[in-house]
């Protein structure tokens, strides 16, 4: 079993015993595929700490408040750089008869704020903005297309192609 206080964005195949402390407003969200999909957060928790568990869809009742639930092979995901707590398809959610003392409420790990990961990191066309800003360049770009003061600069018909 994983702690709650012990979820990094980077857990995977996490198996999370806590209690609904509370549920969040139904809303409805739209894919960027265009599908309407119901949305609940419920903030889950153990004597480490809280964290917000996203239900979907059909899981949204499952769940009550003050009910212990086990997520079996569950995945944490950052959004807008906070931690949430996923079943996803290749896990499970199921109530537990595990009696719960108290929870910690005092530690929020969903409050904690990462900073996310550049989602690409390609070399190719349009990856990587910024590309030298952290590597003491001073966020300068070293070469840039199309301008002048290379050889053959004046020669229009020779520019931006490579003569063996």
């Amino acid at each position: 079993m994983t702690k709650v206080k012990d979820l990094t964005p980077e857990s995977k195949q996490v198996n999370v015993l806590a209690k609904v402390v509370g549920l969040s407003e139904e809303r409805e969200i739209t894919s960027r595929f265009g599908e309407a999909r119901k949305l609940v957060e419920a903030t889950v928790g153990d004597e480490t700490g809280t964290v917000l568990l996203t239900l979907w869809n059909d899981q949204i009742g499952q769940v009550a408040k003050d009910q212990v639930v086990l997520v079996d092979n569950g995945y944490v995901s950052l959004v807008r750089g906070h931690i949430r707590l996923n079943v996803g398809k290749y896990g499970s959610l199921a109530k537990s008869e595990t009696p719960f003392e108290t929870v910690n409420t005092s530690l929020d790990v969903s409050a904690v704020e990462y900073e996310r990961e550049p989602r690409y990191r390609s070399g190719g066309y349009g990856g990587g903005r910024d590309r030298g800003s952290g590597s003491g360049s001073g966020g300068q770009r070293q070469f840039e297309f199309g301008t002048s003061g290379g050889r053959d600069s004046g020669n229009r018909r020779d520019r931006g192609r490579r003569r063996f």
